[in-house]
């Protein structure tokens, strides 16, 4: 029984599993590849005549690109404001989430106005 104790006491921790997940990063060469990983979310944002339905995808660098300290960044795949200033939707963020959030923060500040709107169920059809 002391054996059994003492070959578990010795036992080595195994590292965590993100450090496992981030050899991928050893495939880039040189920095102005900007190999990176792409995360993708699903956002729904609300509407009188129903909602709209963004795929926001979040780049995670290998490296920061040049001119840049945060290592993700976030962009929607429609624009917004689309009558006075239409804009993309992006963040940029030290984490997934700080980008995600910055992202997500523009789809709900501006106004959508195109015409992929998915109605309601109750609302009235044009």
């Amino acid at each position: 029984m002391r054996v059994f104790r003492a070959l578990v006491s010795l036992r080595v921790a195994a590292p965590p599993a993100e450090d496992l997940l981030n050899d991928w990063k050893f495939a880039q060469k040189d920095v102005s590849e900007e190999l990176a990983l792409l995360h993708h979310f699903s956002f729904k944002k609300p509407l009188e005549a129903g909602e709209v339905c963004f795929v926001i995808t979040v780049r995670e660098f290998a490296t920061p690109p040049k001119g840049q300290f945060a290592r993700f960044f976030a962009q929607a795949d429609k624009l917004v404001n689309q009558k006075i200033a239409p804009i993309l939707p992006t963040g940029w963020g030290n984490s997934i989430l700080d980008a995600l959030t910055a992202c997500a923060r523009m789809i709900r500040e501006f106004p959508y106005e195109g015409d992929d709107v998915i109605a309601a169920k109750g609302a009235p059809s044009s």
